[in-house]
């Protein structure tokens, strides 16, 4: 099974709404999703934390802003 990994923090608007497209998107259904705080960890906090949100399946990421189009680019065909 894929599994989508959004590395996000409290209290950042971009993440609520990406977190927020995700659950909206029926293409994403039968994947998990894992989101992970960046402050709890400082290595992720140093790879991630000005670019968050940031969107992981595999090895491939996109961040912020994420939208529908970089989501489905990111899950491919």
């Amino acid at each position: 099974m894929k599994s989508l990994i959004l590395y996000s923090t409290d209290h950042c608007a971009l993440c609520e709404e990406a977190l927020d497209l995700l659950f909206s998107m029926p293409e994403l259904r039968g994947l998990a999703l894992r989101v992970v705080d960046v402050a709890e960890d400082d290595s992720l906090l140093r790879r991630y934390g000005e670019r968050i949100p940031v969107l992981r399946l595999s090895d491939q990421e996109v961040d912020a802003p994420i939208n529908r189009a970089k989501v489905l680019q990111l899950l491919g065909p």
